[in-house]
């Protein structure tokens, strides 16, 4: 019903509050049950109840939000891997390549000194170098691997990074698509340098890349209940909250790690949210044990595939608009 009344402050803040404290209890609700209760929050949701709990879309999001969030300060792949790095470093300056100097020592010893033959031939870019007239008559494969190899040695040898100069030099044409390979070199060069930045890019983005793997992986949860009695959007519904389980558990593996040493609490994790999800197909499916596990090891291996298929697409997509 419509109101005429004029908007005070007081009816402002008491329509706020009232709203805020009534998502604040179907949140509540929500995180009780899907915490305790595998599967039952999926099922009452697609059997109508659903006033009592938080819409499955906006309760992911705010997990997927807080997880990233607690992910990003709490994990830094750059550090680790600099930290990596001079260790290594500290190894082979410690540590000589013993298996090395014996080799070497027994060739000078059965064979003398000029046996040994140095290679002191410069390498550049010069070497590798192509020009626009032998490009044209390439097919488009043999060209790209060519320009590879002289942009990337073109980039390091002459520390040049600004595509319109490099291009120039080359004596290339100046196409949108010679533009972003010279810049696709420059960016491996800045990541031999600092590889965690990329890294980092690639975890910034993970939110949108799971957010659109979700609906592919509930396509083949429909496709392996085909014949029950589900549409697409209930197998939906199911993965979100799954996937919303999933954050939670891995979040709070995530805090347990900044205080207790070891990898126990992810080890525990990856337990309980295996068994979370084979007690959630059962409850929410309702099929037997054998064809519920028959289906658990099937959905985990269609899983892992689709995983490292996305994880290489994500990749390179984002290598690709860095």
């Amino acid at each position: 019903m419509n109101s005429t009344k004029k908007l005070s402050f007081n009816d402002f803040f008491t329509e706020f509050f009232s709203g805020l404290f009534a998502y604040d209890s179907r949140f509540q609700r929500t995180l009780r049950v899907l915490l305790f209760k595998p599967g039952k929050i999926s099922k009452d949701y697609i059997n109508g109840k659903r006033m009592r709990y938080a819409n499955p879309f906006r309760f992911y999001l705010s997990a997927s939000i807080l997880f990233f969030l607690l992910f990003g300060l709490t994990v830094d792949f750059g550090e680790d891997l600099i930290q990596g790095d001079r260790s290594n470093r500290g190894a082979m300056i410690h540590r000589p390549p013993q298996v090395g100097l014996d080799s070497i020592n027994k060739i000078i010893t059965s064979r003398g000194l000029d046996s040994i033959k140095i290679d002191t031939t410069q390498r550049s870019y010069k070497d590798k170098y192509i020009s626009q007239a032998e490009i044209d008559t390439m097919n488009f494969f043999d060209a790209s691997n060519k320009k590879i190899d002289l942009y990337s040695s073109f980039v390091v040898e002459t520390g040049i990074r600004n595509s319109e100069t490099a291009i120039d030099s080359l004596q290339h044409e100046h196409s949108r698509y010679n533009h972003w390979l010279y810049k696709k070199m420059v960016d491996v060069d800045t990541f031999k340098e600092d590889p965690g930045l990329f890294i980092n890019y690639f975890i910034s983005k993970l939110p949108f890349i799971i957010f659109f793997y979700l609906p592919v992986f509930a396509l083949f949860i429909w496709l392996l209940y085909l014949r029950r009695n589900f549409n697409y959007m209930e197998h939906l519904i199911f993965a979100f909250h799954t996937q919303t389980m999933f954050f939670f558990l891995y979040g709070f593996a995530l805090l347990l790690e900044e205080f207790i040493a070891g990898n126990w609490a992810f080890t525990g994790a990856n337990f309980i949210f295996l068994f979370y999800l084979y007690k959630g197909m059962r409850n929410f499916y309702g099929q037997g044990r054998v064809k519920t596990i028959l289906k658990f090891i099937l959905l985990n291996l269609i899983f892992f595939i689709l995983a490292i298929i996305a994880a290489i697409i994500s990749l390179l997509a984002s290598f690709s608009i860095y």
